[in-house]
């Protein structure tokens, strides 16, 4: 202590309420002499690699001080010896040596600034800081030959036919399908892809990559003309599918020339294995790429795949990811979840699916971990067992999947599973629940867009020790945003930034946000400004930095001159029925008297809806946004696409269709 004091330290002394406020009366008086001080606003080192909340010892330091206040952010300090990371301080070897660390300086700020908003402009800094990180970045097929290279015996993929492929087998496999593939797609940009998760789906992409491709993974569960529409806009003239896989979809039209999975494979030479063998091992990267025919070598703001959005609201658009993009979102998601070479992960998403491609397709081998593959997510006993067998520990699902695990699952199935991970649609906490009842693990809800590669948020464990708590994760919240992702709060027509806990738009931006959108510029511009991306949602974010989001601003209906939002009335009338599964949806239509007026479509027996309806009338929503019993329409099932999110689109027209049979009174 005495040595700090001559190095001009001032001591934070917080046994008592006393000693606190003596300490930062000492800090304000520095401060007015002159002199710089500079404070951890944390007040404790994170624990899980999340910022703390800031404390507001700093406002009070300074109250009636005239100095500004200069947000400083410190980027790659986690993951070093002097981090928490893997649960160690200090007694662990860091992970490359030297190891970097960025220093950015913000604008400086009133000394009026409170905690919340000096937070904020931290966060910011963070974003902005890590494009410096982008020298050390790699790009994916790089990543892929380097981990395989490292490691060449630890598990890689596995599927329902290939019980496993450790990443040396795996990359040589890659390469044979590589050079076969080479003389197929010739003088070809972009490649079509029509494959379900799985060993064989993921080696194709592996491969398209190495020879320099841009992959275009096509929506199966969509119409024809709709996969027409996407391969014409990437101008892909050639496709990969396999025979089983178009013997299951029997009316699946294949866009351009069709190259079968069991053609590409059958009667391999040795010279083949043998070229493919030494091509893995011994080629450096750069001549492996030359040698299976990139015309120039790959780097990081190239174009990495076009992922077309769900169409859940509209027409799906071609969403243009660079290998930074991508590669960006994997380090943001490894490093809050801390994921090391024994994780395993359940690839259950399609890989047309933004996070199928980026978590369960290029995540395990960009960080060394294993993938297990399957590709019907409602299989429930076969995923249970593998999930069982592989010692899967980390599921990534929507909530109409966890819907069918907790019905049809046995809990010692999901035993080793470290960690759920919920997307696509809100996560009602019936369902949450109803899952950590089940299987003693609560899941952990996520945020995501395709155009941000796509997680922007997420919950994460919480920290407990004696005498200490870092909050992870809060219920009916999307978590925090990742590291080096900015979120922004604003008025919907006005664009001005709004205070916590007060909804409005969202904004992102961060290294994962996409290139723009493929052949459309407009709608490019009209949804990214300044680096900033509008996602068209409604949130709002606490004091804590947690973020909530309410609703889609196309999930709103303006009801005489009210914006009433689908989504808040949805759980009201979920709250009236007993159980997890997803029973009603809501839809706003054209309504001469109103503006609009609201329908709701329902699974639920005719017998139980009076019931309900009487339940749901006596709840506390302003009665603008109460439904009346004549605009209730039961269907077979409720509508969703093959992401597994709700089908906006088919909600809103089956909605128009049954109510055009019905007269409003």
């Amino acid at each position: 202590m005495p040595i700090l004091q001559r190095r001009k330290h001032l001591l934070i002394n917080a046994v008592t309420d006393r000693d606190m406020i003596r300490s930062l009366r000492i800090a304000s008086d520095s401060i007015r002499e002159g002199r710089v001080v500079c404070i951890f606003a944390e007040g404790q080192i994170t624990r899980i690699g999340r910022l703390l909340p800031f404390r507001r010892g700093m406002e009070r330091i300074m109250k009636g001080v005239d100095a500004p206040i200069i947000p400083i952010h410190l980027d790659g300090v986690w993951g070093s010896m002097f981090s928490f990371e893997r649960g160690r301080f200090f007694w662990k070897a860091p992970r490359r040596i030297p190891f970097p660390v960025t220093v950015s300086f913000g604008k400086p700020l009133p000394p009026t600034a409170t905690a919340i908003e000096v937070r904020q402009a931290v966060q910011q800094l963070e974003t902005e800081a890590f494009r410096h990180q982008k020298k050390r970045m790699e790009t994916l097929p790089r990543s892929f030959v380097r981990t395989a290279r490292s490691h060449p015996r630890r598990f890689a993929i596995a599927d329902g036919k290939v019980p496993e492929l450790r990443y040396g087998p795996a990359l040589v496999k890659t390469i044979f399908l590589a050079r076969r593939l080479k003389i197929l797609w010739e003088g070809q940009r972009m490649v079509g892809l029509l494959l379900p998760p799985s060993v064989g789906g993921a080696l194709v992409n592996y491969a398209a990559m190495l020879t320099g491709k841009v992959p275009a993974n096509f929506n199966y569960t969509t119409s024809n003309e709709i996969t027409a529409s996407c391969a014409q806009q990437c101008d892909v003239t050639t496709t990969v599918t396999s025979k089983a896989f178009l013997e299951r979809l029997p009316n699946l039209a294949v866009p351009g020339k069709t190259i079968l999975m069991e053609d590409l494979v059958a009667n391999p030479t040795l010279a083949e294995k043998l070229t493919a063998f030494f091509v893995a091992w011994f080629l450096p990267f750069e001549f492996l790429e030359k040698f299976l025919g990139c015309e120039k070598l790959t780097h990081l703001d190239d174009l990495a795949t076009v992922i077309f959005s769900s169409g859940s609201t509209g027409d799906p658009k071609g969403v243009m990811l660079s290998h930074y993009n991508i590669a960006s979102n994997i380090d943001q998601i490894g490093r809050t979840f801390a994921l090391a070479g024994k994780d395993r992960i359940m690839g259950i998403l399609p890989f047309f699916h933004s996070f199928g491609f980026t978590a369960t397709l290029w995540m395990p081998p960009a960080l060394g971990i294993g993938v297990v593959f399957h590709p019907n997510p409602l299989d429930s006993a076969t995923i249970g067992a593998l999930v069982r067998s592989y010692k899967v520990t980390l599921l990534v699902a929507t909530p109409t999947f966890l819907q069918t695990y907790i019905r049809r699952v046995v809990p010692e199935d999901f035993g080793s599973l470290q960690f759920v991970i919920v997307g696509a649609e809100k996560l009602p906490d019936r369902v949450a629940q109803a899952f950590e009842d089940t299987f003693g693990l609560r899941p952990l809800e996520g945020y995501g867009c395709t155009e941000c590669s796509p997680v922007v948020a997420v919950n994460s464990r919480d920290f407990r020790a004696a005498g200490f708590r870092q909050v992870g994760a809060k219920r009916g919240k999307i978590g925090h945003p990742l590291p080096g992702v900015s979120v922004r709060i604003a008025h919907a027509e006005t664009g001005e930034p709004l205070p916590i806990d007060q909804a409005g738009l969202m904004f992102v931006r961060g290294p994962n946000v996409m290139m723009g959108y493929l052949g459309r510029p407009e709608k490019t511009a009209e949804v990214l400004q300044d680096g900033w991306y509008n996602t068209g949602d409604i949130a709002m974010m606490d004091e804590d930095g947690f973020i909530t989001i309410t609703d889609r601003l196309s999930r709103f209906s303006k009801i005489a001159g009210e914006m009433v939002p689908h989504i808040k009335v949805e759980e009201k009338l979920h709250e009236c029925v007993e159980g997890s599964e997803q029973i009603f949806a809501v839809a706003g239509i054209p309504d001469g008297k109103k503006g609009e007026r609201l329908i709701v479509l329902h699974v639920l027996a005719e017998e139980k809806l009076d019931a309900v309806i009487e339940s749901f009338s006596a709840t506390d929503l302003p009665p603008l946004w109460k439904p009346r019993a004549n605009q209730f329409f039961k269907i077979e099932a409720i509508p969703y696409l093959g992401t597994g999110k709700l089908d906006l689109r088919r909600i809103k027209e089956l909605a128009l269709q049954l109510a055009g049979e019905s007269v409003e009174v």
